[in-house]
């Protein structure tokens, strides 16, 4: 039980950490009120809610240090919004692009950026060009969500945008952090048209889906090694810096 409860305390504080550990103690679910990150968190039962908390927040895995401070992020496979509420957290004044291609997980990302202004949110998906897209496997878990083209007359059609469109619609020159767990969209993502946006990103956190999609992490470093990125692993990511940038 001590392995749960110092995380938290270290995480959300003393009196958050014990209100956290009671609730996740007995697997209740609900609304989770942090005073450190001004949010109320909404985790939904049956889903994958409570082990994305754990990994952003207990395993602290975007915990990277950087050269710089980002300002402008992109938060790729956004879920419901964990990530991107860790973000405004660690880089106050920084503007967020959530982008979440599930309705589901958008209604509950909706919830937990209340009280965060920077942190503008998109139900769509990522992809290399602006097309439509359908999730592939519905009843699969709600942080495992495959995406596949499709025509934008089917009923389950979701939006989908590239990251020069992203940037192009911000009016941003460069991306600071850019964010992607897109459960295998990453190969289509780096297969083509990544010659406007990949130059002018500082820094990206990728983790990669070989398991669910063959060919991605080939498609990764093939666009990757076509600049000049140093590159190390933290958790569950890879990071990239550009060097050119930074």
């Amino acid at each position: 039980m001590a392995s749960r409860f110092k995380p938290l305390i270290k995480a959300f504080g003393l009196v958050d950490g014990i209100k956290f550990y009671i609730h996740l103690l007995f697997k209740k679910y609900g609304a989770f009120t942090s005073s450190k990150y001004q949010t109320t968190f909404h985790l939904r039962s049956k889903t994958t809610d409570k082990y994305t908390f754990k990994q952003v927040f207990l395993d602290d895995q975007y915990n990277v240090s950087l050269p710089f401070i980002p300002t402008r992020i992109i938060d790729a496979g956004a879920n419901i919004g964990l990530a991107a509420v860790y973000f405004s957290h660690r880089y106050p004044g920084s503007k967020i692009i959530a982008v979440e291609p599930s309705r589901d997980n958008f209604q509950a990302l909706l919830k937990n950026i209340q009280g965060h202004p920077s942190i503008k949110a998109n139900c769509m998906g990522l992809w290399n060009k602006d097309v439509y897209l359908s999730i592939m496997n519905p009843t699969g878990p709600s942080s495992s969500f495959m995406v596949t083209e499709t025509s934008p007359d089917n009923p389950e059609a979701i939006p989908a945008e590239s990251v020069e469109t992203i940037m192009r619609g911000e009016q941003w020159d460069t991306i600071d952090l850019l964010k992607i767990d897109i459960e295998g969209s990453e190969k289509e993502v780096f297969e083509q048209n990544y010659e406007y946006w990949l130059p002018k990103t500082k820094a990206i956190y990728l983790e990669l889906h070989d398991q669910m999609k063959k060919g991605c992490s080939k498609s990764v470093f093939a666009a990757i090694s076509k600049y000049n990125f140093s590159f190390s692993i933290s958790d569950e990511n890879l990071v990239f810096i550009n060097d050119d940038l930074c």
